[in-house]
């Protein structure tokens, strides 16, 4: 689709004063690596929406019972978590960084996405060539073979590297300035720092566990740290999207980049309470694991709640946008209204069932869209085609819709005390309210992974030619 005059202005309006909210095209350089990371990420999809079709099926009401086990919905939700959350993540992280990174320690950059890519392979192959029962453990659930851990190791390598070359290329103004794409770059940075900690989380805990801990209890305390402040990773990488594509719409952000930059450190600040967490409470403990969730809790909002608002009041004051910024307008505000809905579940959460899933469903959802928000902006300037207009600018209603009929199914079940992470029998939907919501469940993640499907479609026939 061609680009018209009209459009061409509102990709280059100013967001703000004081300076714009949008990166400039990349580097043919940084293009090549981003697109790299952009065609993990999208193999990386594909393989979570078919695992999302097993689990969904797996847990919808009589169509369970066609399946041979438990273990396998469990096997194929371990998979499905990593691919959609993990891997998904970090892969488009992995697009973002490189696009806003000028051409240095590129060798670094191309050893990254090697080790990662080598990391999705492993984990997809995994269960179909080594035994090793499922863990449903909290934020990297795994299969407890070699093989699988072997790929997670991998990518979380391919990921160090991936933030450390973040760190030392990305460059911006700490006092915002007038530069394109400042705050952006500044936030990107904050996003690589809470990345890096992250994973010195994981190596703590590592080092630090008892031997004689095994199964659940260890990865448990393996994961729950470094969990915790990947929830901060995709917040940044969200907030920097949710700002971009409404520049990109033409929206004036009531913030100055000072501001922004304030609010990013804001937002990265609690991630460096971890070592002192570490430092002061045992790995394998229940305090340790308390003073995690206190901090996702209290710091996890001091920067999104603000942000989020003044792109709301920017959004509103732009209203509805010109043809060919309608689609990024869709992925914004599904974004904005699936974050929000997530976010007020958390606070319905007192017991260990499907409401925590309807609210990490809603925030991860978010994430997800804003992600592919920006994969419209960033295609053309990869020098991909231009992505088909219907189809995304539908995708992201028929994709939130579905999520939010997901969580409402959850959300009702876990009224009813439906427990997360079982299917089949193990459900014990006895009620016509747990079926009723289970089945709206199921229905609401139907139409997600149509949705999920369509996105694939655009980027597919966007990048399978290059336009230079």
């Amino acid at each position: 689709m061609a680009v018209s005059e009209e459009a061409k202005d509102i990709y280059s309006a100013p967001a703000a004063s004081g300076g714009a909210y949008i990166l400039p095209s990349p580097h043919p350089d940084s293009q090549r690596l981003a697109a790299g990371w952009l065609w993990l990420s999208f193999a990386a999809l594909v393989g979570a929406g078919l695992f999302a079709l097993l689990v969904v099926l797996a847990r919808t009401p009589y169509v369970s019972d066609l399946f041979p086990s438990v273990d396998f919905f469990r096997s194929a939700l371990v998979v499905h978590v990593d691919l959609s959350v993990l891997l998904w993540f970090f892969a488009f992280a992995g697009v973002m960084w490189s696009a806003a990174a000028p051409p240095k320690w590129m060798p670094l950059g191309w050893v990254a996405l090697l080790l990662a890519v080598a990391g999705v392979v492993v984990v997809v192959v995994a269960p179909f060539v080594s035994t090793g029962g499922p863990i449903m453990n909290n934020y990297v659930p795994v299969l407890e073979n070699r093989v699988f851990l072997t790929g997670l190791f991998l990518f979380a390598c391919g990921v160090g590297l991936l933030a450390m070359r973040g760190m030392l290329t990305i460059q911006f103004s700490w006092f915002g300035g007038g530069r394109s794409g400042g705050s952006l770059s500044f936030g990107l940075y904050t996003a690589a720092i809470a990345t890096m900690m992250a994973l010195i989380a994981f190596a703590w805990a590592f080092a630090t566990i008892p031997f004689f801990v095994r199964g659940m209890p260890y990865y448990e305390a393996l994961f729950w740290g470094g969990g915790h402040v990947t929830q901060f990773v995709y917040t940044l990488l969200m907030l920097v999207g949710w700002l971009w594509i409404a520049a990109e719409c033409g929206a004036r952000i009531p913030l100055t980049p000072r501001v922004a930059n304030a609010l990013f450190v804001l937002g990265v600040a609690p991630v460096f309470f971890t070592p002192v967490i570490y430092s002061l409470y045992e790995t394998n403990t229940g305090a340790n694991m308390e003073m995690f969730t206190q901090m996702m809790r209290v710091g996890g909002s001091l920067a999104v709640v603000p942000m989020g608002l003044a792109v709301v009041i920017a959004v509103w004051k732009r209203g509805y946008p010109d043809h060919a910024a309608r689609p990024m307008f869709a992925h914004l505000m599904c974004s904005l209204v699936l974050f929000a809905v997530g976010g007020g579940i958390s606070l319905l959460i007192k017991d260990s069932n499907t409401i925590i899933t309807a609210h990490y469903h809603g925030t991860g959802g978010a994430v997800s869209l804003a992600f592919m928000g920006v994969s419209l902006v960033l295609l053309p300037k990869l020098g991909f085609r231009q992505p088909d207009y219907k189809l995304s600018h539908w995708m992201p209603y028929v994709y939130g819709v579905g999520q939010l009929l997901h969580i409402i199914g959850l959300l009702w079940s876990g009224g009813y005390g439906v427990q997360r992470k079982v299917a089949g029998a193990d459900q014990a939907l006895h009620t016509f309210g747990q079926k009723a919501g289970m089945g709206l469940m199921g229905i609401g993640g139907l139409i997600a992974v149509v949705g999920g499907l369509m996105f694939l479609v655009v980027v597919y026939r966007a990048m399978k030619g290059r336009r230079n």
